[in-house]
């Protein structure tokens, strides 16, 4: 199956990445407020609400038609609101569609951001499974880290944004550690102000919500590593969220040399189709194995003690799972809308482009078969939960 590999129709914006390349140097029916707030968010079971909204097809919304373009104003924002929710860890099962979860309320530095669009990534599964109970929030929970949609309700520090503003981010800061209670796959979400960008002009709210962990989780790596022009680059499942967006940042901000990737045989013409020199078809070849090293190996998928193989003496190795060896280094994104704000030039560009499963977007409805779908394995680019209701 072919991927979307979604593109801007805007004009090539003027940008330089001299200025970005980095720098050498058990009770279901109630839900816990975040931590800003006194104790615990009441969740009212709704009685037969004579206006419920009716059910929507699955298309993906877009700047134009998206139903949060426009704005409501705060007094318009409801008290409760259709959330998905597990009270317990375990496999996609334990996902809960809750019609009556109350809407968070909004810190002085946060807003309140009517979710049009959001993504699952592999932390929420392995977060669902309870692979990060020390430092996880408590349950119940409201999974769901990537987020795209409109302003209804800012808090009063808030400079950069005002209601109706189209924003998207990864809404909890460190996705490890602490992270928000009340994600992003509900129909309102509260964010730090520092965490969000606008979203990017000519990419619709399906595309940008498949972009803010893994973008920031490509950028950040590369730059960790030193990557800078000239360098080479081979990029471990480079047709997956993460890979896909490293590969065109390699190419596309950071100036590389050389961008090579592996990924199965039926998406080798992908990887190409995302700029990478080298296509390795890891069905046929073992890349530890051929004659070329690379100064930077972005490992996204696990394999580090073959990555290290292939790296140049005195090069670096990115590790996002699975075992770390000499001359690796594990990476854990941490949320920034100022970083997302500097890429944002190279997407309305189309110089750097979301790449979203062909399978999906899946509808609000659907979040249970998305996860089970991401669980596979399998997924291309960026499962995207859309539109939500």
């Amino acid at each position: 199956m072919q991927a979307t590999f979604l593109s801007s129709s805007i004009p090539a914006t003027s940008y330089s990445s001299s200025s970005f390349l980095p720098q050498p140097p058990q009770a279901p029916a109630r839900l816990p407020l975040p931590s800003s707030a006194p104790t615990r968010v009441a969740v009212a079971r709704r009685a037969a609400e004579a206006g419920r909204r009716p059910g929507r097809r699955c298309v993906p919304a877009s700047a134009s038609s998206s139903p949060a373009t426009t704005a409501a104003s705060a007094t318009e924002v409801p008290g409760t609101m259709k959330a998905w929710v597990y009270d317990t860890y375990g496999d996609a099962s334990v996902l809960k569609l809750d019609e009556a979860v109350a809407v968070p309320p909004v810190a002085d530095d946060q807003v309140l951001v009517k979710v049009a669009a959001a993504a699952l990534n592999p932390v929420d599964f392995k977060r669902r499974a309870g692979k990060f109970q020390a430092t996880d929030s408590p349950l119940p929970t409201v999974p769901g880290y990537d987020v795209a949609g409109v302003v209804v309700k800012v808090g009063s520090e808030v400079k950069s944004f005002r209601e109706g503003d189209e924003v998207y981010g990864m809404i909890s800061e460190k996705p490890l550690d602490g992270p928000k209670q009340l994600g992003s796959l509900a129909e309102y979400v509260a964010v730090e102000e520092k965490l969000l960008a606008p979203k990017p002009k000519g990419l619709d709210f399906a595309q940008a919500a498949g972009l803010p962990l893994a973008i920031l989780t490509a950028n950040g790596g590369l730059e960790k590593a030193g990557l800078f022009a000239g360098m080479s680059v081979l990029v471990l499942g480079g047709a997956g969220g993460v890979g896909s967006l490293a590969i065109q940042l390699a190419k596309q901000v950071y100036g590389a040399s050389t961008v090579a990737a592996t990924a199965s045989t039926n998406k080798i013409e992908l990887l190409k189709s995302l700029g990478a020199d080298v296509a390795i078809d890891y069905t046929k070849e073992n890349f530890e194995e051929l004659p070329e090293k690379y100064d930077v190996v972005f490992d996204a998928v696990g394999q580090g003690e073959k990555a290290v193989k292939v790296v140049k003496e005195g090069g670096s190795v990115v590790v996002l799972t699975g075992a770390v060896t000499a001359s690796g280094f594990r990476f854990v994104v941490t949320s920034n809308g100022s970083t997302l704000e500097k890429l944002n030039p190279y997407l309305e560009s189309g110089k750097v482009k979301p790449l979203i499963d062909p399978t999906g977007p899946y509808p609000f409805s659907q979040v249970v078969e998305a996860f089970s779908y991401l669980e596979t394995g399998r997924a291309t680019g960026k499962v995207v939960i859309s539109p939500v209701p």
